[in-house]
């Protein structure tokens, strides 16, 4: 079995490598992979939550096979890889290893539950040079949010960011919010200027955006990024943005909004048995997810830019 350093290695290079260049007209789809929620440990499972972390490994072996047996442009695992603990990650990397396409990985919240001196290695342990990126792919631009920017458990010891949660917790939790839950968090302003800078950006160049997050913002849920109304809303005032994905909400979801297409991943580690992760392709105005086991299928009309 390869070491985690071999694993994270070969993982930063897919990461680091350049994108199929934009597709042409008439070109193939662009299809993709999606994992959300492996949450993998080495630990009995928790039946009250629904959660069997061992499980974890074999399903993300079928999926993964699954999507080797596809031509892909990439797969994206949309946050929480591990449940806890950074000796994990040496069991379920090598299973990513064996994925012969490009792997797009975010950071959950359980990425983040790791012994406070292993803690700020974080992205690091995945390979990751940065938390939000973009990247482009068949012509799309694709946006990678890190929802765990301004959180109660990402930022390390005496990081401002942190006192900064504290303040937007307390505030949601004195208006009765439901997301003002210590496992959520929030963007940055610096980041949230950003996201605004890339969509302006994409919008320039022609391009349809999908945004990839951990944490959903749109309909109301108690997983939702605390401060999800101010990026529903940026999002909304942007018509090329097409699509919002996440995680988080192991039970899923899916609303639209003028068009924008909301899709919540359902999880991997909430079954015995059963799997869940699914296949997009987007072509023309169309965007097609085929699911497999607890994930939906859905053919979705795409918004005009």
């Amino acid at each position: 079995m390869p070491s985690r350093r071999t694993v994270l290695a070969g993982g930063a290079a897919m990461l680091a490598g350049p994108f199929p260049a934009a597709s042409a007209a008439g070109s193939a789809p662009l299809r993709f992979g999606v994992v959300a929620d492996p949450q993998y440990a080495d630990a009995e499972p928790h039946v009250g939550l629904q959660r069997y972390y061992r499980n974890s490994l074999g399903k993300l072996r079928a999926a993964i096979a699954a999507f080797n047996a596809e031509d892909l442009d990439f797969v994206v695992t949309l946050g929480d890889v591990i449940d806890r603990h950074a000796e994990s990650y040496d069991a379920i990397l090598p299973i990513y290893a064996t994925l012969r396409h490009r792997h797009v990985v975010l950071l959950g919240n359980h990425d983040y539950a790791l012994a406070p001196d292993v803690l700020k290695t974080q992205p690091g342990l995945l390979g990751l040079a940065a938390t939000h990126y973009d990247y482009t792919a068949g012509g799309m631009r694709f946006v990678v949010l890190d929802g765990n920017d301004v959180s109660l458990f990402a930022p390390p010891p005496g990081d401002p960011r942190w006192a900064i949660a504290q303040d937007r917790i307390g505030v949601l939790a004195a208006a009765g919010a439901e997301n003002a839950k210590p496992w959520n968090g929030s963007l940055s302003d610096a980041q949230f200027a950003w996201l605004g800078d890339v969509l302006d950006d994409a919008r320039a160049k022609r391009q349809r955006v999908v945004v990839l997050n951990h944490y959903p913002v749109f309909p109301a849920n108690p997983h939702n990024m605390w401060d999800s109304g101010r990026i529903a809303a940026l999002l909304a005032r942007h018509p090329h943005v097409v699509a919002y994905f996440c995680g988080h909400n192991h039970a899923g979801n899916y609303a639209e909004a003028a068009g924008l297409h909301y899709v919540n991943f359902h999880g991997m580690v909430d079954t015995p048995a059963e799997n869940a992760y699914a296949i997009v392709e987007i072509a023309g105005d169309r965007l097609d997810i085929r699911g497999f086991g607890r994930e939906p299928s859905r053919s979705l009309r795409l918004r005009s830019a």
